[in-house]
């Protein structure tokens, strides 16, 4: 009985710590990323204009 408890508390405290640090890639500190739209103008192959709206994240 002692060793199942002692292996379920090691697989716990391993699971907590892989989950911790991959939340803290994202979010790290309270920090939020700053994101805008951006406006790219190009050109085709016939010379018509294309605009393109791209995400951007800072």
């Amino acid at each position: 009985m002692r060793n199942i408890i002692v292996s379920a508390t090691i697989a716990l405290v391993a699971a907590v710590s892989f989950a911790a640090p991959s939340q803290a890639g994202y979010y790290s500190y309270g920090h939020k990323p700053y994101c805008f739209i951006k406006k790219v103008k190009s050109y085709d192959y016939y010379g018509n204009v294309i605009i393109k709206k791209i995400k951007v994240c800072k």
